[in-house]
């Protein structure tokens, strides 16, 4: 079966974020000033092929851990759907 994962990936919360924290400044020049604590993150849509849902979702976890993470910098959360 094929499913869809559907991946975050965002800075640790207790590492500075540069780009966050330039679009966070720059929101009060554009009329904005309510918003802020931006945060810059990665999101990926991927594809798997497995017999089962919970297959799947180690398979995703497995990408997450050895490629698409940094995990000493980020942290990742992912959804996966199909059947």
């Amino acid at each position: 079966m094929n499913f869809r994962a559907e991946i975050d990936v965002m800075p640790l919360k207790a590492l500075l974020d540069p780009q966050g924290k330039a679009v966070s400044n720059s929101m009060g020049n554009l009329g904005l000033p309510e918003i802020g604590n931006v945060r810059i993150g990665k999101h990926i849509t991927l594809e798997v092929e497995a017999s089962t849902k919970e297959a799947a979702h180690k398979k995703v976890d497995e990408a997450c851990k050895k490629l698409l993470c940094n995990q000493i910098m980020e942290f990742y959360e992912f959804e996966i759907f199909g059947n």
